[in-house]
Formats: structure tokens, C-alpha cells, sequence
């Protein structure tokens, strides 16, 4: 499934209830699915408040199954900044979006391309 949406932090609610309904038509564990939007999530607020929109303005967001993992991706138009943990304190606001990807997935990484970048990760189902 490939997505696109406005570089805005709308688009997070947007993203996870198109994942949601296309998780739930394929008939996974409602945990899994709950797990897929955390992690959608993250990645898209991450992109709209450290990256640039593409070209147009948006974000591509893409979910498939992948040997029985459900790999989830989100590209921009790329920052001066890699994506990355960071080991925030308990008492920050932010900085734990990685970290939670980290607990989440199984693995995740980035791609760049150009002025784009992919960052996929890829979560277990079973």
C-alpha cells in the first residue's frame, strides 16, 4: 500500500487509520496492529519535525508484507541529520521517538537517495 499525505502532523491519524484498516483486512493479531501505528507514528512525526516535505510537499508512506513482517516506510525530502536513538532523560519532552522504533521493530534503517529520505522498519507479526 503506498500512501502519500500533506508534510503536516495531521497526517499521523491519517496514516494510522489507513493502516489500521488495511492490517485489519488482512486479518492480523489486533496487538500487531497496535504496535504498526506506534511505530508509523513515530516515524512520520519524526520526518514532519526533522526532514523536509518532498517536492510536492508531501511524505510517501508504503506498509507491505514482507516474509511474513510487515515492512513500513516513510520517505521525505531529507535533512542535514541522519535519523538515530537518542537516550533521553525522564524528565525530556521528546528525543525517545527512535528509541520506542528500536523496542518496537525487529530492525530499521534508512536509505537516501538524492534529496530523499527512507526510513523503513520492520516489524514481526507472529
Amino acid at each position: 500500500m503506498n500512501v502519500r499525505v500533506p508534510f503536516a502532523a495531521s497526517s499521523v491519524g491519517l496514516v494510522r487509520q489507513r493502516l489500521r484498516g488495511w492490517m485489519t483486512a488482512q486479518h492480523l493479531p489486533a496487538e500487531r496492529v497496535e504496535e504498526a501505528q506506534v511505530v508509523l507514528s513515530e516515524l512520520v512525526g519524526n520526518a514532519v519535525r526533522h526532514a523536509r516535505p518532498l517536492a510536492d510537499g508531501t511524505l510517501q508512506i508504503s506498509w507491505c508484507l514482507d516474509g511474513g513482517r510487515l515492512r513500513l516506510s516513510v520517505t521525505d525530502g531529507g535533512s542535514a541529520g541522519r535519523p538515530h536513538t537518542v537516550h533521553a532523560s525522564p524528565s525530556a519532552v521528546s528525543g525517545r521517538g527512535m528509541v520506542i522504533v528500536d523496542s518496537l521493530a525487529q530492525s530499521w534503517w534508512v536509505d537516501r537517495s538524492g534529496r530523499r529520505t527512507t526510513v523503513h522498519a520492520l516489524l514481526a507479526l507472529g
